[in-house]
């Protein structure tokens, strides 16, 4: 009998071009965030005498707010199918902040831009992340925003790594640096521009109308809102990355170092976003969720104890892993349960949801540390993801067939 040759298994099509493309514009535009957001902790408390508690109501307000235009930006994505145009005007505005911090001789002038910085990311959000639903097949959605999200994560990497630098180098002139981080978010802005281009618009979407429709917004089903209400659950279980800066500070880390703590916490995260992604694509999403809470937990107990720099290197690079494990993961989910049309408003409603809980967990971080002290803004943490993969637990038995 003659043999019959086993045919090789088909490759997995790489990604689009596109993909890395946005991917690149968010690491160049992380690098001059993070150059200036791994010292404004410091600087706030530091040089502008601001306390810690109104440090957490400035990230919490600045973060949140980024969240919340999401949701304007991303109905405006939908309805004129126009995504690549309000991403640069986002990234734009970001690029355009930078020098006011540099400039800013007071408290005022930094909220204001911090904020005018958290509108631009606002603005440029939704429609990015559904640009991305938009550029991949169904199949291919974990390992794209895992890999989006890894490059974003290596800028977020190197712009606290350039800032140790360029500290030390200039004997710790904050201003000097701040200067420094305008350069790489001016290229963001151009690469957009130039290395992107919009697909057609996806099947199935001509005729829809305005997306804040209510027989539009009916269509975001069930599944969706499970996924909505999952988000803002998780994000109340953290808070702003500014913690982990000043319990550095606590430890008696040199000014001059702290942002190695940024550095660690995004290697870590830069590097397990990617894989993370890709096993998305081919595991229970609600498991890895769960999984990643555990990390959560462990790393805001490792931080509430930590008596010194190498553990708490620890707990900052198990916070980093965490977020690798979920942050694309919750991405993919929305896309996968909203229909093509509506992905800018999903993702929109998505954040603003996520926005208020970040609001209301950085308050909680910084009202616990003024009043109770670091460790029970940790242990705070890591009680809320407690009761988050509880309810999660709960869920899915409650969803399984009897």
């Amino acid at each position: 009998m003659p043999h019959t040759p086993t045919p090789a298994p088909q490759a997995r099509p790489a990604l689009p071009r596109a993909i890395w493309v946005l991917g690149f514009v968010s690491l160049l535009m992380d690098i001059s965030s993070e150059m200036v957001h791994s010292l404004l902790p410091i600087f706030l408390v530091g040089s502008l005498g601001v306390s810690v508690l109104v440090v957490g109501l400035i990230e919490g307000v600045a973060e949140s707010t980024a969240l919340i235009v999401k949701v304007f930006s991303g109905v405006l994505s939908d309805h004129f199918r126009r995504r690549k145009w309000l991403a640069v005007v986002g990234y734009g505005l970001g690029a355009l902040t930078k020098p006011a911090f540099a400039l800013a001789q007071g408290a005022g002038v930094v909220v204001t831009a911090r904020f005018v910085d958290r509108i631009g990311k606002g603005i440029r959000g939704a429609p990015r992340d559904a640009l991305v639903a938009d550029l991949v097949p169904p199949e291919q959605r974990g390992a794209a925003y895992g890999l989006r999200q890894s490059l974003d994560t290596v800028g977020a990497f190197v712009g606290p790594l350039l800032a140790t630098v360029l500290m030390v180098l200039l004997a710790n002139d904050f201003r000097a640096v701040f200067w420094f981080a305008v350069i790489p978010g001016v290229l963001a802005v151009l690469l957009l521009i130039v290395g992107v281009r919009e697909p057609a618009q996806p099947p199935g979407t001509s005729g829809r109308g305005s997306p804040i429709r209510r027989e539009a917004l009916r269509r975001l089903a069930g599944p969706y809102w499970s996924v909505v209400i999952i988000g803002a659950v998780f994000t109340l279980a953290r808070f702003s990355e500014a913690f982990l800066v000043l319990r550095a500070q606590q430890l008696g880390v040199a000014a001059s170092l702290v942002p190695l703590v940024m550095v660690a916490m995004n290697a870590i995260y830069a590097l397990s976003a990617y894989p993370f992604g890709k096993l998305s694509d081919s595991m229970s999403h609600t498991r890895l969720l769960a999984w990643g809470l555990a990390v959560l937990m462990v790393a805001d107990v490792v931080l509430a104890f930590a008596p010194g720099w190498p553990t708490l290197l620890l707990g900052v690079a198990l916070w980093g892993l965490h977020m690798g494990m979920t942050q694309g993961l919750l991405a993919a989910m929305v896309a996968d349960t909203a229909p093509a049309d509506l992905r800018g408003t999903a993702f929109g409603l998505f954040n603003l949801m996520s926005g208020i809980a970040m609001l209301l967990a950085s308050a909680i971080a910084g009202l616990l540390w003024e009043q109770l002290g670091s460790q029970a803004t940790f242990l705070g943490g890591a009680g809320f993801a407690l009761l988050c993969g509880l309810g999660l637990l709960l869920n899915r038995r409650r969803r399984r067939p009897a």
